[in-house]
């Protein structure tokens, strides 16, 4: 792998990604640390934050739980302790929710999805808002192909993820006059644990190997690749940069160019 260049493109500035002890949460957390961001990361899994804990002693890493009114607030409480303030919000934290027809879905469930992906995005943005209004800055909530998309089996999921791209739109118009841009970016099939379990929980429904599953949704791409963590975390860098500082109310896809993400 090629070594990234760091060219200080965010430094000083005071970021919080929400979910981001792994996965896409993680990869932008360690690109924006190395161009020099202070970084807060929270997540629901202490065990995670612990290990990047010991892996990046610098960073603020917060357990909380971004569906809960209450742990959003004690969270807001200790970054204002500790930073003073805030300049980039990484909306990140989600759920995948169930591979179901709607059928079989029961209202918990739908709930859960959505109490995570927009419920959480609502509460960390409302007291975010505050802080960034001291100076401007930028909001990037993490929506999915599945915002963009129908998506047949994952109701909730995408339904949550195209809610999070009207958020994202009215909040650009909303904060504008504050200088604070919000985009949305719409992650395609992102290699990790999280495509695996959906692409294993279809390939069994469907009769296939895993192989043979993934090899099909492959196809679904214009590309014909799926995407890196990194991919994500270099547009979120991008974004939030003054590299694209005229840039807010977009939905942006990074998805090799996704033609559709209907299950086959």
């Amino acid at each position: 792998m090629t070594a990234i260049q760091s060219l200080g493109r965010l430094s000083a500035k005071r970021v919080l990604v929400t979910g981001g002890a792994n996965g896409l949460g993680l990869a932008i957390a360690e690109r924006f640390s190395a161009e020099g961001a202070r970084v807060a990361i929270c997540d629901v899994n202490a065990p995670a934050l612990e290990v990047m804990r010991a892996r990046h002693p610098q960073w603020l890493c917060i357990q909380a739980d971004v569906a809960s009114e209450a742990s959003v607030a004690a969270m807001f409480t200790q970054l204002g302790s500790a930073f003073g303030g805030l300049d980039i919000l990484i909306n990140n934290a989600g759920i995948s929710g169930p591979t179901s027809p709607i059928e079989d879905i029961d209202l918990a469930t739908w709930q859960a999805v959505f109490n995570v992906n927009v419920q959480g995005s609502f509460l960390c943005t409302r007291l975010a808002v505050p802080m960034l209004k001291v100076q401007g800055g930028s909001i990037i909530i993490m929506s999915s192909a599945a915002g963009r998309f129908g998506y047949s089996l994952r109701t909730p999921y995408s339904s949550a993820k195209w809610a999070l791209v009207g958020l994202a739109k009215s909040l650009a118009s909303e904060l504008g006059p504050h200088s604070i841009r919000v985009n949305a970016i719409l992650p395609g099939m992102v290699n990790g644990e999280r495509l695996d379990g959906v692409v294993r929980t279809r390939a069994e429904q469907a009769g296939r190997t895993y192989e043979e599953q993934m090899a099909l949704q492959v196809q679904s791409a214009s590309l014909r690749v799926n995407i890196e963590a990194t991919d994500i975390a270099n547009t979120a860098l991008f974004l939030a940069s003054d590299d694209g500082r005229h840039i807010t109310g977009a939905a942006m896809p990074v998805d090799a160019g996704l033609e559709t993400i209907a299950w086959r």
